[in-house]
Formats: C-alpha cells, structure tokens, sequence
C-alpha cells in the first residue's frame, strides 16, 4: 500500500450523496492514511442541477466552498459528475478538482472507442464533454458513446447498492466494441466487482482522490 505523506493539506470532498463517505474514507485509509477528509454533502445539489441544470446550482457551490475554505480546507474534490463542471470552475482560492478528469484521461489513453455508461442522464452530457476535452488536451482521437441505465438510480435511492451495481455490470458486459468503459458516477464504482467483460471498466474515486492527495500535499505550509 502507498504512503501518503504525513504533510498534507486538509481535503473537503463534495458529495451529493452521503453513501459516498464511506467509499472515500476506505480508499484514504487504504492508500493515503494520514490524509485529513472533510466531507459535505447537499443531496438537493444533484436535485436541483437535474431539474434545472448544473448552472443553477453555482450559487450553493460557492457558498459551500468558501465555508470549507474558511475551516482551513486546501483542497477542493468535487465526487458529483454533474455538477463537476460547476464545481472545477469556481474560484475559492485554493485547488478544486473533479473526480472523475483522471479517469477521463485514463479512458482516452486507453483508445478512441469510449462508451460512457450512468444512471442519472444529467450525468452524461458533462461526462461525455469532460472526455472530448481531454482527448482535445491529449491530441487524441476519441468516439464517445453512452448509455443510460435503467432503474439503477432508483435501486441505488433505495439503498439497494448491489441491485444497482449489478445492473451496471449487465450493461457494461454487454459492451463489446469498446477500448474503454467509464463508469460516469462515483456511485457505480462498486459495479467493477460485478463485471467479467474484457473491455477496461473504469470508475473515478481512486484516481480522483489520488489527484486530491498530491494536490493536498503540494499545498501543506511548509516547516
């Protein structure tokens, strides 16, 4: 298991579902112990941005921001897909990250063909433009496809989290002609566990909050 290093600044993480804490608080203890996580989490962000857009949530996030800024967050990981977009562009005065720009990059390396499989579809449009800008920022070719699918979220709303995986995994299986799969949300991670297609399935919280770390150490105050 890596080390982190013991000088780090603390990371607020924003979530638009609480389930998200455990995974995030499992991945810092297994690769990055010693780093300090804050976590916020508005469920009606996601709400919101669903119903009338990712914009019209910029207000909160701002305000949520600076207050973990002003508690002494140094960095600023965003685990929402949706409003990533919103989240990365707001300046609080330290670094704010999206979780899922590693594994955009990391789905361009692996090829031109990506197929984007989520289950709420305001998640799709900022996933499929945050791949095309990292093909554009990687002078790659990219062809993205998506899929929505159905019923997982409300499986996943329903605490049924296996159920919703499993669904995930179905649909991911029945990818063929792909050089990569990406696993638009934080919360379809668990799907990996479930899948047995050849293709890469890639999720974002470990790369995420892997960016998070490094970030959070190069902002540590020195001495």
């Amino acid at each position: 298991m890596p080390a982190h290093p013991a000088r780090s600044a603390p990371v607020a993480l924003l979530h638009t579902s609480p389930a998200h804490i455990p995974v995030f608080d499992a991945l810092r203890d297994a690769d990055h112990p010693g780093l300090a996580l804050r976590h916020l989490v508005d469920e009606e962000l996601l709400a919101r941005a669903r119903r009338e857009g990712p914009d019209a949530v910029a207000g909160e996030v701002r305000a949520m921001l600076a207050g973990a800024v002003a508690e002494g967050a140094g960095v600023v990981l965003c685990t929402c897909s949706t409003i990533g977009a919103v989240v990365e562009r707001t300046d609080v005065g330290v670094t704010v990250l999206r979780v899922d720009r590693p594994m955009a990059a990391a789905a361009v390396a692996a090829g031109p063909r990506v197929v984007v499989l989520a289950t709420v579809a305001s998640t799709l449009e900022p996933t499929v433009a945050l791949i095309e800008e990292e093909a554009r920022r990687a002078g790659r070719p990219v062809e993205v496809r998506t899929a929505l699918v159905e019923r997982a979220w409300a499986l996943f709303e329903a605490g049924d989290t296996d159920g919703c995986a499993k669904l995930v995994a179905e649909a991911a299986d029945a990818v063929t002609d792909a050089d990569a799969i990406v696993l638009a949300q934080a919360s379809m991670t668990s799907a990996g566990r479930f899948t047995t297609t050849s293709v890469p399935v890639l999720s974002s919280p470990r790369p995420g909050l892997a960016a998070a770390a490094r970030a959070a150490h190069a902002a540590a105050p020195a001495g």
